[in-house]
């Protein structure tokens, strides 16, 4: 009889650990969102929502999720939110759209959003972000809409880019860029206007015949 309890707890343990599984690994997303709440300033309210208490975050507002309850995207562009973002939005490996365009977003771009390999679309523009563009950024094989238009980056366009086939559109212009825009890749179909506005971007680079970013250091 005790050993027949034993398989039966057992079962019971295991059936639950399957079922709790997803759930376990959404709550960690939802830790991840959380953590980024934290970091903003929110005077609309606009993440009053966002309760870490929850089993998941596909409940809260601007967020969408898929059949498995995994964040596919974040919405939250126009929110007149301020602060910076944080590293644990690396951990939304399923990722595809992260939409904070138009806030008063500060800091830097954090290296960890180069693990979202889903990521079809970063839309960063119009905020007071700084710092460079990460090269690690070159790693989303997947992304086709790269627009960090209207900050304040410095530093070179990563050569990175130029290996992701994927990439439709690319705009960086009015920052504080350097260097030369890449040619290759995807930048062949880039208009020049994408550019424009970074007063040390110099023009298209001459493949062979110049050194790249020398006016970087």
């Amino acid at each position: 009889m005790a050993v027949s309890t034993w398989f039966w707890s057992f079962d019971v343990a295991l059936t639950l650990a399957l079922i709790l599984s997803p759930l376990v690994s959404a709550n960690s997303e939802g830790d991840a969102l959380y953590t980024l709440r934290r970091s903003l300033s929110d005077p609309d309210n606009v993440l009053q929502s966002w309760d870490p208490t929850l089993v998941n975050p596909c409940t809260w507002f601007h967020i969408t999720c898929n059949q498995d309850n995994r964040v596919t995207r974040v919405d939250l562009g126009n929110s007149n939110l301020s602060g910076h973002l944080v590293p644990e939005l690396g951990k939304l490996e399923h990722l595809q759209y992260l939409e904070l365009y138009k806030n008063n977003i500060q800091g830097t771009i954090p290296i960890e959003l180069g693990n979202l390999k889903s990521l079809i679309s970063l839309d960063l523009y119009n905020n007071n972000i700084s710092g460079i563009i990460p090269p690690e950024l070159g790693k989303l094989k997947s992304l086709v809409f790269l627009r960090l238009n209207n900050n304040l980056l410095t530093g070179k366009i990563p050569r990175e880019f130029v290996s992701i086939s994927s990439l439709k559109v690319v705009d960086v212009s009015s920052n504080n860029l350097c260097g030369t825009i890449p040619t290759s890749g995807p930048f062949e179909h880039i208009p020049l206007n994408n550019f424009e506005n970074n007063p040390r971007l110099e023009g298209p680079e001459l493949q062979g015949l110049a050194a790249y970013d020398t006016n970087c250091s």
